[in-house]
């Protein structure tokens, strides 16, 4: 049986108004093709529907059956198809998100907050997790991207550019460094210092520049988790190097960031397979966050 949609809702139309030409002109077509419609849906289900007078149309006892049935029909079929519309629209679905600690805790959350504003029927779902487990889980689609600690390039990953950040050093404020508006790297020389641990995108970056600088510092601890290191350089252990994302530092704490010079930057990019389309849900929090981003330094005032 081959009946159509659109057989199906000029029925309807005929049946609710009890005419060809005034359903016709409720719905845009002439009297003869509304008949035609009719005729052709009896003829797929090979029965009569209607009785035709030259003054009105009169269901069958058939045809009044169906009436009795379609809408019901049409109504779940328009929720299903309304449905799908929604999802290619980008406002259903759930979304996965991975993310560096230092980005998770400073830029995600504002985005969690917007996503729900403005789609309600997305989930978002944040995972933060040293860089390391972020790619993992990017390339095994166990999340649907990652934002991470560049510069970074891979040949089965696709990334952009979200924001710059750069690297400031951390003191308790009775440290000498705590005195200068902004501090060499090459002040460092000698200093204990805590730092993010191998696993963190940044560190590769701060080792790169202690080196160019000739900085000859001991690594005393290395650590998962700014707010841990943020602990012992108030202890006392040493002092660290962070990303500005890390910051502010803790409230009611004694300690004291610096910028470090000469500048030197981390990018903080968003990062996708290339072999996998996002879903629609998945690319409207994508293009969310690229539009909230602002630059650490623009927000916190460092």
């Amino acid at each position: 049986m081959n009946v159509t949609l659109r057989q199906l809702r000029v029925f309807i139309e005929v049946a609710r108004l009890q005419s060809f030409s005034r359903a016709g002109d409720e719905i845009g077509l002439t009297q003869s093709a509304v008949s035609r419609c009719v005729r052709e849906l009896e003829v797929e289900m090979g029965v009569k529907l209607v009785d035709r007078t030259t003054r009105e149309v009169q269901l069958t006892d058939v045809g009044a059956n169906l009436i009795a049935s379609i809408p019901r029909l049409i109504g779940d079929l328009d929720d299903a198809l309304r449905e799908i519309r929604e999802i290619g629209e980008q406002r259903r679905g759930r979304v996965v998100v991975a993310a560096s600690p230092t980005v998770a805790c400073r830029l995600m959350p504002g985005v969690v907050a917007a996503c729900g504003q403005q789609f309600p029927y997305v989930t978002l779902g944040l995972r933060d997790d040293a860089q390391s487990d972020v790619l993992r889980k990017v390339r095994s689609g166990e999340v649907d991207f990652g934002v991470v600690i560049g510069p970074f390039a891979a040949e089965d990953l696709e990334t952009e550019l979200l924001t710059t950040d750069s690297f400031c050093v951390v003191v308790r404020g009775d440290h000498a460094l705590a005195r200068e508006e902004q501090v060499a790297w090459r002040s460092l020389d000698g200093e204990a210092l805590v730092l993010l641990d191998q696993a963190s995108g940044s560190r590769p970056l701060i080792d790169a520049v202690l080196r160019e600088q000739g900085v000859s510092a001991r690594v005393v601890q290395e650590l998962g988790h700014p707010s841990t290191a943020f602990g012992l350089v108030e202890a006392g252990v040493g002092v660290s190097v962070l990303p500005k994302f890390a910051l502010p530092v803790p409230a009611g704490s004694s300690l004291i960031a610096r910028s470090l010079v000469p500048r030197a930057e981390r990018t903080v990019e968003l990062v996708r397979r290339r072999d996998r389309s996002l879903s629609p849900a998945a690319e409207a929090v994508w293009a969310l966050i690229l539009e909230r981003d602002a630059g650490p330094e623009e927000r916190r005032g460092v």
